[in-house]
């Protein structure tokens, strides 16, 4: 008999479930950072979801919610249900995450708006260049394009 064949007998006498469930096992061991990068991912998917909850929450400067927020606060918020502590501010958030190129940017990475060195903006990357984020006074939690070029993105890990 062939290995083939002694495959897909094994195959057969334990079921296409119970291969998924051994490969689900035995991949990430064979992928050296495979199971970090999918937490990751689905954190920061999970922090997306929430701050798109709160579309239409009212802008307050140092708000971090449940009910108000500012930029940053949003994102700390976002985070925080998702399972992820964020500092306070949008500048301290920056420095938390690993930064990333826009290439490799993926949705729920962070987008900081900058002039010169200075961070002034954050929002939460939702896809297709939009974001979720507090945008100023008297605004509420939207969904919106980026209007600038002047951004760096981190990731949470």
């Amino acid at each position: 008999m062939t290995a083939l064949h002694r495959f897909s007998a094994r195959l057969s006498r334990f079921g296409t479930a119970s291969l998924l469930t051994a490969a689900a096992v035995t991949l990430p061991s064979l992928l050296p950072g495979a199971a970090q990068q999918a937490q990751a991912a689905t954190l920061a998917v999970n922090a997306l979801n929430v701050a798109a909850s709160k579309q239409g929450s009212p802008y307050q400067w140092g708000a971090t919610g449940p009910y108000r927020f500012d930029c940053s606060g949003l994102t700390l918020y976002s985070f925080k249900r998702a399972g992820k502590r964020l500092p306070r501010t949008a500048a301290a958030q920056y420095n938390s995450t690993r930064h990333i190129s826009a290439s490799t940017r993926r949705r729920g990475d962070l987008v900081f708006f900058h002039s010169g060195g200075s961070i002034y903006h954050v929002g939460i990357y939702a896809g297709g260049g939009e974001i979720w984020h507090a945008p100023k006074t008297g605004a509420r939690v939207r969904l919106e394009r980026i209007w600038t070029s002047a951004v760096w993105y981190g990731r949470v890990s």
